[in-house]
C-alpha cells in the first residue's frame, strides 16, 4: 500500500496527474489544505478524468493526516535532502510519500522533524527540481519496484498470446 501525500498543492493539473498515477497503481492519494477546489465540477473541467478511480481523501492540517495515518515509514521528497531515493527501504507494508508544494516545497519544520527520512532524486545541480507529478511518479514506481511490482498487471496484450 503507497499513500501519496500531497502538502498543499497548488496547480490542479499536476494533481490530476498525480491522480492518475494513483489510479494505475493503487496507490491512494491524500491532500493537505489548502488547495484548489476540488468539487466534481471543477476536476472535471480540469481535465481530471481519473478522479474515480483514486481513493483520495482530504486533510485540513498535515497533524491531522498524521493522526489518522501516522507517520511510520513517511519518506519527504525534497531537493534539499542529504540523501537520495535509492537509499530508502521502501518494503514496508504500507509507505508514504510526501511532497510539498510547487512553489515552496515542505516546510523547514517538517523537514527538521524527519530529517532521516527526507529523500531527493539525483538531478544536475543549477536545475531547481523537477515537475511534481514526474518527481510523484519516479517515487511510487520506485517503491513499486522494491516490492515486485506487486498487484499490478505486469504483462501487456503482447505478452498474454
Amino acid at each position: 500500500m503507497i499513500d501519496v501525500v500531497l502538502h498543499e498543492p497548488e496547480i490542479p493539473m499536476n494533481t490530476g496527474n498525480i491522480a492518475r498515477t494513483c489510479a494505475c497503481t493503487g496507490a491512494s492519494l491524500h491532500l493537505i489544505r489548502p488547495l484548489f477546489d476540488v468539487s466534481d465540477k471543477a476536476v472535471k473541467r480540469a481535465g481530471l478524468d481519473y478522479w474515480q478511480y483514486v481513493d483520495v481523501r482530504l486533510y485540513d492540517t498535515i497533524e491531522e493526516y498524521f493522526a489518522a495515518r501516522g507517520d511510520q515509514n513517511v519518506w519527504l521528497a525534497t531537493t534539499k535532502a542529504p540523501r537520495s531515493y535509492a537509499e530508502a527501504d521502501f518494503t514496508t507494508e504500507r509507505v508514504q510519500l510526501l511532497f510539498g508544494k510547487e512553489t515552496a516545497g515542505l516546510p523547514e519544520w517538517l523537514r527538521e522533524r524527519y530529517r532521516d527520512r527526507c529523500i531527493r532524486i539525483p538531478m544536475i545541480g543549477p536545475v531547481r527540481s523537477l515537475n511534481l507529478a514526474n518527481s510523484a511518479a519516479i517515487l511510487v514506481y520506485e517503491a513499486l519496484r522494491q516490492t515486485q511490482f506487486a498487484g499490478l498487471k505486469q504483462v501487456g496484450s503482447m505478452g498474454e498470446k
